[in-house]
């Protein structure tokens, strides 16, 4: 049975449209133009795997008829892929376990910083996570199939953030301003590649357009698939002038990895 990859949002830090309700240049007739912020869904055999807890995890679960998460993996610590974390809660007390958290070291400090009462007994109400450091590679043991995950870090503005290789044919950067040259050789022969693509302009915490274009020449994956962008990219015009290698994700895109 293949690995399942579904993007359950494809949007920036304030989605789209807004909460003031404001679209940019996006039009609002065009489904794919509404993005909620990022995560994403490794799945196989009924095992899921949730890459960061947006703030919009609720809905994203509800809609891509989600009914249980098996592990979480945090690409970085920023609200935007945090900030929906005490929505795994009905996981702890459907399965009655701690469900196990993956994070590197800057982003487990700020989880137990910021929601102790997720990871510390208090009051009556008992800890519902397990942190577990995050290692170079990740093997999970199914019945019939294994899930690999590989971790690799990148820069994302000052802070870094973690690139996830699936399976060895699927990658997946939600954040980032820079893939160090060295692990290149690890992104050759991708199947799909999900990366970050805030806008059109440069950014310093984020790759733009250009920045997609440039790596995807070098690495050059069979299809490469846009995240993370803003409300200045509009799904239908941005498809008329990207190469045939290249579209633009949307909430819900299923991928056989």
């Amino acid at each position: 049975m293949p690995t399942r990859f579904t993007i359950l949002g494809s949007g920036s830090s304030l989605g789209i449209p807004r909460i003031d309700g404001y679209f940019g240049k996006c039009n609002p007739k065009i489904k794919e133009n509404y993005r909620s912020r990022c995560s994403a869904l490794i799945s196989k055999d009924k095992f899921n795997i949730l890459i960061d807890s947006s703030p919009d995890l609720k809905s994203q679960l509800l809609k891509n008829k989600i009914s249980n998460i098996d592990k979480v993996f945090y690409t970085h610590l920023h609200g935007d892929q945090t900030h929906g974390i005490n929505e795994l809660r009905v996981f702890f007390l459907k399965n009655k376990k701690k469900l196990d958290v993956f994070a590197d070291k800057k982003t487990s400090d700020y989880l137990l910083k910021s929601f102790e009462y997720c990871f510390k007994n208090n009051h009556g109400y008992p800890a519902i996570f397990k942190l577990n450091r995050l290692k170079k590679k990740h093997v999970f043991k199914l019945k019939k199939n294994n899930i690999t995950i590989e971790s690799i870090p990148v820069k994302h503005g000052k802070i870094n953030s973690i690139l996830y290789k699936i399976d060895k044919s699927c990658a997946y950067v939600s954040d980032v301003s820079k893939i160090y040259e060295k692990d290149y050789k690890k992104l050759k022969n991708l199947k799909y590649f999900i990366v970050d693509c805030l806008r059109y302009d440069p950014h310093p915490s984020h790759f733009n357009l250009d920045d997609v274009i440039k790596l995807v020449e070098i690495i050059k994956p069979k299809k490469t698939i846009l995240t993370n962008m803003n409300n200045e990219i509009d799904y239908k015009k941005i498809q008329k002038f990207l190469p045939k290698n290249i579209v633009p994700g949307y909430d819900g895109m299923s991928l056989l990895i």
